[in-house]
């Protein structure tokens, strides 16, 4: 049975969808100086063999993207999901994991944020709920910058069990409040983590809550009520990344 497919659009996520030997690319569109910008890309590798390549015009192209309001950049691409990744097989592979849970946020371009910082500083993967997760949009992978190849996606029925089975699996679970009185950073952080981040408005549910170990913030100026969501995964990253204890 053929998967479905779908269309993602800009340079960065074109070109990396097609250096990933495990994403289907069934054709591509491009403007006659994309097809050279592939080429200098990769100038080892004939990134374009065996695709189906359409030749655009710039304002042809648009068709495909001025409907999300993003640049295309003169590339677009018509691909299929990857093969989806169990996370109860994936985490007999070995230890020390650090993964980023993601309870109901739902912005593409957060989402598509967090996934690009979630590659530059080395996090394991990314726990999402399945049907919250917008897998077939533009603007994520846009976002993403090409770094929805370079990241495992877990996608689960429930975030609940699925923290609650983790914990059971020695993984300790940071949830992040801005109202916790704990700088994350004065925590010693080591062996399996999750790091769960609430939704954009309403932060982590209190369901969900539950199954944090600790309640933690970053520390931001008063005059400041808060960060976004992407930014605030941006610092998490970036801090584990150099501080966590293997």
């Amino acid at each position: 049975m053929e998967k479905r497919s779908f269309f993602i659009v800009g340079k960065h996520a074109v070109i990396e969808a097609l250096k990933n030997p495990k994403r289907q690319v069934k054709r591509v569109f491009l403007t006659e100086e994309s097809k050279k910008i592939i080429h200098r890309n990769s100038p080892k590798k004939d990134l374009l063999k065996n695709i189906k390549i359409h030749f655009k015009n710039k304002k042809e192209l648009d068709n495909y993207s001025k409907k999300d309001q993003i640049m295309h950049q003169g590339f677009v691409a018509e691909v299929e999901n990857l093969e989806n990744i169990e996370l109860k097989e994936y985490i007999k592979e070995r230890k020390n994991f650090t993964f980023a849970c993601l309870d109901e946020v739902t912005d593409p371009r957060n989402i598509g944020s967090i996934i690009r910082s979630a590659a530059s500083f080395n996090i394991d993967g990314i726990i999402v709920k399945e049907r919250h997760f917008p897998d077939e949009s533009k603007i994520m992978y846009k976002s993403a910058s090409g770094c929805m190849e370079h990241i495992n996606i877990f996608k689960v029925s429930n975030i609940n069990t699925t923290l609650k089975y983790l914990r059971e699996k020695n993984f300790w679970v940071y949830g992040f409040d801005s109202k916790s009185q704990k700088d994350f950073t004065k925590i010693k952080l080591s062996g399996n983590v999750v790091l769960l981040f609430g939704s954009e408005g309403y932060g982590i549910s209190k369901h969900t809550e539950k199954y944090s170990d600790f309640l933690v913030k970053i520390n931001i100026s008063d005059k400041v009520e808060s960060l976004n969501i992407s930014n605030c995964a941006s610092i998490v990253f970036h801090y584990i990344n150099n501080n966590k204890v293997i």
